[in-house]
């Protein structure tokens, strides 16, 4: 970014602390504080659930109403089932609670302005916010994401970063702009990643990180010292969305690589490989595994005994330890094992394998 660029988020940036001064107010005993921010909450996922509960339960900064996404069907009967962020939302007897199939619509931003919201804050809702809406709150809009941007933009960064084996993940609070996570960063909290973490646990704990961030976040702009601090572009990777497909392992990667993938994948789409039965193949969902000492061609099982099932990768083994036959129950790879399901000597299926 040029000089002039510079100049322009510092004076956007004056704008925006001019603006938040106006919150700041004395108490009878001189005690700074300042009227309740309305915000609108913007969300639709699981991980965003703690930090809309922390928002009402704080009492600092109003809820002024919760757009998220319309009730969908689930499950095996698919019943129409609300968002986490909707039944939070009734739980707390939030006073405007908005499901539009399409958040960008004038009818929407009409209902949204009548609202007058001071800043809106965004996390896992599902639909892209165009700059009509962008411009709709007086401060503006904040994004609650889970990495540490620039690294893993994109809806499946948690599975981006359990996958490549990093040792570090957090939440990160920006000012939202046009692009995919491309906004100023405003404040980061790191999240150590342990060996034995899934994405799911990382998802879970991220969940419990954001509120914290938040608030503090919120209270930087109260008070008048939100920073905004560009990404480098040049370090900034990008984490798609998943599909069904992607939890299939491709046992010619490395032994390691292959346990990154199947804590990546859990819980959704779970990593899976193909098992030869009665002339056809079986999905064989693998829910834990662990790097081994092995040695064989990738996708050969190398033993099945009360120890688990070792299957050979490009270097060494992967040794199961929890897995699921295509319609039947989760239950431990040595139990799999003594059912006979499995025989050192046999093959998984490979790759392109459907």
């Amino acid at each position: 970014m040029g000089a002039g660029g510079r100049g322009g988020e510092t004076s956007r940036l004056g704008g925006l602390a001019r603006d938040a001064v106006k919150f700041l107010a004395r108490d009878a005993d001189g005690v700074v504080a300042w009227p309740r921010m309305r915000i609108i909450y913007i969300g639709s996922g699981e991980i965003g659930v703690p930090a809309l509960r922390a928002l009402l339960a704080g009492g600092e900064f109003t809820v002024a109403g919760v757009v998220t996404q319309p009730d969908r069907p689930a499950g095996r009967r698919f019943k129409l089932a609300a968002s986490p962020v909707k039944q939070a939302a009734l739980l707390d007897r939030v006073p405007h609670i908005f499901q539009p199939e399409k958040i960008n619509a004038d009818g929407v931003l009409a209902q949204l302005r009548e609202l007058r919201p001071d800043l809106a804050v965004v996390c896992a809702y599902g639909q892209i916010l165009r700059q009509p809406l962008l411009d709709l709150p007086r401060l503006g809009c904040l994004n609650i994401h889970a990495s540490l941007l620039p690294k893993y933009r994109g809806a499946a960064c948690v599975q981006a970063a359990v996958r490549n084996g990093d040792t570090v993940s957090g939440v990160t609070v920006m000012w939202m702009n046009a692009g995919l996570d491309t906004g100023d960063i405003l404040l980061q909290r790191e999240l150590a990643i342990g060996d034995d973490d899934t994405a799911g646990t990382v998802h879970d704990r991220l969940a419990l990180l954001a509120p914290e961030a938040l608030l503090a976040a919120l209270r930087l702009i109260a008070g008048g010292g939100a920073p905004r601090i560009p990404q480098d572009g040049a370090r900034a990777s990008y984490a798609g969305k998943l599909r069904k497909e992607d939890g299939q392992v491709d046992w010619r990667r490395g032994a390691a690589e292959i346990v990154n993938h199947v804590r990546a994948m859990s819980p959704w789409p779970s990593a899976y490989t193909w098992l030869a039965a009665g002339g056809g193949r079986r999905m064989l969902k693998i829910h834990a595994a662990a790097v081994a000492d092995g040695d064989g061609a990738a996708g050969t099982v190398l033993r099945a005994d009360a120890g688990g099932v070792l299957v050979a990768a490009a270097d060494g083994g992967v040794l199961l330890r929890e897995v699921q036959l295509e319609s039947r129950k989760r239950m431990p790879a040595a139990e799999f094992a003594r059912g006979g399901q499995v025989r050192a000597g046999e093959r998984f299926a490979g790759v392109n394998a459907r």
